[in-house]
């Protein structure tokens, strides 16, 4: 079977709210349904955007909508359910993908293998997450906690379930584990760059390429009307009040690093910290957030008789499990493999989106594959554009192709951490360059 070249044609998001579980409100888009979110965006991209390109609802040969938590009013009836809210035909094939934070990317990756393998010539691959109306903790989830009894038979201490499920634990272990080489004040510093770099370039209207405004309303009124076309957890940070702020995780106290090298356990972790707490904080990780995100890919030939131009062409996927306790080193292996079936090294890569769910993930990849700064979510960052679990992929996957464009990079890669301990990576060229 000939493989066929992917394009991705276009890419469109929501804003992205600052989700308040606790204070609905205070949440932009807290009185919207994710599904109508998503619904909205679509109706919108079809109508604003992708008209211009002559590109119909009918022509959707398959869709897929990725999200974490895909329960209660996110059910997505088998993905039908956002096509429905957007009108379109009953003959679209639709799918729904739990990947938790790679969801977005998961769907556009079985939507990119469709084409490449030749059964389907445009798809459209989405993503939402409300993190407001269904909060990562609800009554929809009920996790097995037999795998924490030790008189159950599904006993299973391997897997440490009770920290591999709480995000901010896996964060500190994967630092302890890095430490000494990469410090609390490296995570407060990046989270600073990232702020700093995500409201200069919303200021400068470089976001509006990508974010399609949608009617909400003022935080904290949900009777004020308002057109919403900004990220809203983005704000002008300084290092000074970044590291003074809350410290939200425990310490492990580990006794060795990653590399066997001593830590000296508890005693060792609070003479190099000066503190018996934990180093993630609101200023070093991702907030809560809600948003949509959507993307159309289509066979190069199919492109090419309806005279459309790419944004990137999709060369390879890559994807991973990892340590569940240390779900962040997921984009490492996830790159690599991608790497591999392109035929490339890290070297290559002009530029990098690697989601910030924590600063440290975006480091330890830094780290490991030995890549500098520069490269590295250089309009800004997840921890001040947000973090909606399953739109993620697809946000990080866009606004590179955009990068790319805009900077004339050839290659570049967005990746992901996952949890439940995976990873997930695109690799994209820029066919002008």
């Amino acid at each position: 079977m000939e493989m066929k070249d992917v394009w991705l044609i276009d890419y469109a998001r929501t804003a992205f709210s600052r989700s308040r579980p606790k204070e609905p409100e205070r949440d932009v888009f807290g009185e919207i349904r994710g599904d109508e979110l998503l619904a909205t965006l679509l109706m919108k991209f079809f109508d604003e955007k992708l008209a211009n390109k002559g590109i119909e609802k009918k022509d959707i040969q398959e869709f897929s909508v990725g999200s974490a938590m895909g329960v209660l009013e996110g059910w997505t009836y088998g993905g039908k359910q956002p096509t429905f809210l957007a009108d379109f035909p009953v003959e679209t094939s639709s799918f729904f993908v739990d990947k938790q934070c790679g969801s977005g990317g998961a769907g556009m990756q079985f939507v990119a293998m469709e084409i490449m393998s030749g059964f389907t010539k445009i798809g459209l691959t989405a993503g939402v997450e409300h993190m407001t109306r269904i909060p990562m903790q609800n009554t929809g989830v009920v996790a097995n906690l037999k795998m924490v009894n030790k008189n159950s038979d599904w006993y299973r201490p391997q897997y440490d379930f009770v920290n591999a499920i709480n995000m901010l634990q896996t964060a500190q272990k994967l630092y302890e584990q890095e430490s000494p080489y990469i410090k609390k004040e490296d995570m407060d510093k990046f989270g600073v760059r990232s702020h700093n770099l995500t409201v200069k370039n919303t200021e400068e209207g470089w976001f509006k390429g990508e974010i399609i405004p949608i009617m909400a309303h003022a935080e904290g009124n949900v009777d004020d009307k308002l057109l919403i076309d900004r990220d809203m957890a983005a704000r002008k940070s300084t290092l000074e009040n970044v590291s003074k702020l809350p410290r939200i995780s425990n310490p492990f106290f580990l006794k060795e690093n990653a590399y066997g090298e001593d830590l000296g356990g508890r005693k060792g972790y609070e003479e190099r910290e000066g503190t018996k707490q934990g180093v993630i904080t609101p200023g070093n990780s991702s907030p809560l957030n809600a948003g949509a995100t959507a993307a159309v890919l289509m066979e190069a030939g199919e492109a090419q008789k309806r005279g459309l131009e790419p944004m990137a062409r999709i060369v390879s996927l890559g994807w991973a499990g990892v340590d569940p306790t240390v779900m962040g080193r997921g984009p490492v292996p996830a790159s690599e493999m991608a790497l591999k079936y392109a035929g490339l090294t890290a070297d290559d890569i002009d530029f990098w989106e690697i989601n910030e769910a924590f600063c440290i993930v975006a480091l330890n990849c830094m780290k490991q594959l030995k890549i500098p700064e520069e490269k590295v979510n250089v309009m800004g960052g997840a921890t001040a554009i947000g973090h909606p679990l399953g739109s993620t992929m697809v946000r990080l996957t866009g606004t590179l192709a955009r990068i790319l464009k805009d900077k004339k990079g050839k290659y570049g890669i967005a990746n992901a951490c996952i949890g439940g301990g995976q990873g997930i990576a695109i690799l994209l060229e820029n066919p002008n360059v």
